[in-house]
Formats: C-alpha cells, structure tokens, sequence
C-alpha cells in the first residue's frame, strides 16, 4: 500500500517499525481487525442508512451528542453511542492502543488534522474513496481537505477549521492610544507599548505551545517538515522558522509575553480584565471567549493577523476532522454517518451554533455567515475576516508522520527556551535533534 499526501510527497513504504510510545507508530503491518477494506461503493451507504444497526463515535467535540441525536431522528433505524474517549493525546493514545492490538477502535473517530498523517500510516483508518468520498472535495477548503487527501485515498472528511487572526481587546487599545498592527513589527511596537504604559498589562500570552508554534511558522513560510515515505526531512532553521523565531523572540527576551497558560484559569481571567490583550489564533475562538469569558462582552474585536511584509497571509491552527477505522464491522454504515455529520446542512448548523468554524465552503460563503453581526463582538461581523483568513492560508504545508510524538516533547526543548527567556532558535534546535533521533529509532531515514 502507498500513501502521497496531495500536494506534497508522504509515501508509506515497506517498514518494520514497532509503536514504542505514545506518537510511536506502526508502520509495519498492523492487526486492523474487522471487516472493513474500503471496498464498498457509494450505492452502500443508503443500503446501510436503511437497513440501521449500531456504531459508536469516539468525539469529545460540545456538539456531539446534539448531532447523534439529530441523525438517529432522522434515521430511527441506526444507533449513535457517543463516547468521550478524552481529548486529543489522550484519545489517540487509546485509538494507536486499539489499532495495535487489532480491537478496540470505535467505528468513527474525531481526529485533528496534525494527527491524521499518523494514523493513516498505521493503516487503521478506512479509505473512504470506494465510497465516493472524493466527489466531495469542493465542499470543502483547499487547506482542510488537503489534510484528509493521501493522494485520492479519502482517511476522513474536515469538520471544522482554524485560520488565525488576531482577536484583539478593543477596550484596552482605546484605553491606551494603541493602533491595530497589521505588521509583525507594528505588533511588537505595540506589545512594547502596552507593557511600558502599565506593567501589568501584556500583548498576549505563550508559555510555548507546538500547536501555536508551529502555525506561526507555517504562516511564516517555514516548511521544516518533509516527508516522503520513510525519507523525512526536519529543517527547524530553515527560513521560515528563523524569521518566526528571530520575531517572536522579541517578545520572550523582552518579558513582553503574560505567563498564563493557554486555557487556564489565569488566562481566562486575563482574557476577561484585559491584562491579556490579543490572541493570534484559530476563528474557532468566539465561542470559547462568549461561553468562558462572558464579562468582556462588547470589549473585543477581530483583524486580519499580522504579517511580515503586510501582505494577507494566514495559516491553519487547530481544527480537524472524522474517519472511520478499519475496525469497524458496518464500514459502509459507520461512512454514511460520517458523511452526514461533515457534510450535511443540519448536522453542520448544530456544529456551528455550538461555537464550531465550518470547513464546508456553502456555509463560508452564505450571505447569513458572512452578515453575521455578533453581539459579544460589539456587532462586527467577524465571519467576514475570518473567512477571509481561510481564503488567505499558506499553501503547502506538511506535519511529520509523528507530529503526535514531537508536540508532546515540545515543551521540554521549545519550552525550555520560552521558561529561561532566550533564544527560540536553540529550543527549535534541540527539538530538531530530539525529533530525528526519535524518527530514525522509528525506523524513517531523518535528514536535516
């Protein structure tokens, strides 16, 4: 079997690789158990609507349950369990356990898109193509369904997505005579700004985060991550990440950043007094700041992020999708669902309302998206920046085949140099060092 992400060079090739840890992967045959060959076809899943059955959802998303109602209303025959299997790490060190042991794995599963490199390489994910899944590619945005698309193998469908902007506290910028930035150096001015005017007060907050780090890069231009096959290519230095970390270091050397950790108590307060007064992050955040920040309703806003020449430029951070694993015993079920739940008008309207940003390009582009005034947001409507965001993505971008691993060791090399305020390009170099060694005892050839 091969696998080439589209728009890039991912292969799987004959490997003899064992899961060690979590983010250890199986490159090797794995036991998928099941029936399940991605041999069925699209007249399949209205047969399998029609004649029901039982499949289980591994999702820890807030709309879940609402939309497995809805399915089960509008098809009695099927049963929906709903399973919160824990977020993100934790879910898919359960779901990488599964697929080793052949047993285990629920018949759809939520993924993020950084982990879905991963589990297509450990062959436990379904593809969905036989089924006509590949028909869908334009309801979707370039970034999100490049992220599902192993060169015509469908491993999933994108659900929602996350192109970054800067949410800024409009309060605290009127307080203090700041300016919008649409410059990485105007943002830096303006973090140098707001702390010399009141100590207290911090542009944003980073404790480093591989998520957020890796985002800033992409947007950056950086493209350190290559892979093709099991040849893997990590250039940390190459000239995206220096220009991120060469700026970004301003604000860490400078004590510029708030300590708080991103969704903690502390930050939410500091979301919500002002001492935290922008975010760069995904449009997923509105629903966050309405439903855990309800306070500073009417203070905050929302503008295009800041860019190193001025050109619009944005990159994907966070979001993800579903698949079916090759586990299940009703594939052809388990896709129709999946198809439904990433696909269909109601099921998205309950994601969105749920605080989701859609992937699907019909509800990007509506007039009532897009007019959307918010209230929380003093009546901007903010769906008009943030699609415009998702319009202005980075192309080519790729995750390592072990993303899962080299975002949980981040914060001991990264971190490190966000912890002792010092040079982010020696954190990425000790990442990198650490990310190789771990690739080739893997059994990838990593070249640097």
């Amino acid at each position: 079997m091969t696998l080439m992400r589209k728009g890039s060079t991912l292969r799987r090739v004959a490997s003899v690789v064992a899961m060690t840890a979590i983010g250890g992967i199986a490159l090797a045959a794995c036991s998928s158990g099941g029936t399940a060959a991605g041999s069925g076809t699209a007249d399949d899943l209205e047969a399998a609507l029609e004649a029901g059955g039982e499949i289980t959802y591994w999702s820890w998303t807030p709309s879940a349950e609402d939309q497995a109602a809805a399915f089960e209303a509008k098809y009695p025959n099927v049963k929906v369990n709903v399973v919160n299997a824990g977020t993100n790490t934790e879910e898919y060190t359960k779901l990488q356990n599964a697929i080793k042991a052949g047993s285990g794995a629920p018949d759809v599963v939520q993924i993020e898109y950084y982990a879905f490199p991963q589990f297509a390489l450990t062959e436990g994910l379904l593809d969905l193509a036989p089924y006509g899944f590949g028909d869908l590619e334009g309801d979707y945005t370039a970034s999100t369904w490049n992220s599902v698309d192993f060169d015509g193998k469908i491993y999933g469908l994108p659900q929602d997505s996350g192109p970054m902007a800067l949410f800024y506290n409009k309060s605290v910028f009127d307080q203090y005579g700041l300016t919008v930035p649409t410059t990485w150096d105007e943002y830096i001015a303006t973090a140098q700004q707001l702390t010399a005017a009141d100590p207290t007060k911090k542009i944003t907050n980073d404790t480093g985060d591989a998520g957020f780090a890796t985002s800033m890069i992409w947007q950056a231009g950086g493209q350190p991550f290559q892979a093709d096959g099991t040849d893997v290519t990590i250039d940390l230095a190459d000239e995206g990440s220096q220009k991120w970390a060469d700026t970004w270091n301003q604000l860490v050397e400078g004590d510029l950043l708030s300590d708080a950790s991103s969704w903690s108590d502390e930050w939410f307060k500091g979301l919500g007094d002002g001492s935290i007064a922008t975010l760069v992050i995904g449009a997923w955040m509105p629903g966050n700041l309405e439903s855990s920040v309800p306070d500073a309703s009417g203070d905050w806003r929302v503008a295009p992020m800041p860019t190193y020449d001025g050109t619009p430029v944005s990159a994907e951070n966070g979001g993800g999708g579903q698949a079916v694993t090759k586990q299940s015993q009703n594939p052809a079920l388990a896709a129709a669902f999946l198809k439904w739940l990433n696909n269909d008008d109601e099921s998205i309207t309950i994601f969105a309302e749920s605080g989701g940003f859609p992937s699907t390009t019909a509800q990007l582009e509506s007039d009532e998206f897009l007019n959307a005034e918010s209230e929380y947001f003093g009546g901007q409507k903010i769906n008009e920046v943030l699609v415009q965001a998702a319009k202005d993505v980075q192309e080519g971008w790729q995750y390592l085949p072990f993303q899962v691993y080299a975002n949980s060791i981040f914060g001991d090399t990264v971190g490190q140099s966000y912890a002792n305020k010092t040079d982010l390009n020696e954190g990425l170099a000790t990442w990198q060092e650490q990310l190789v060694q771990y690739g080739n005892d893997q059994g990838f050839t990593v070249n640097k």
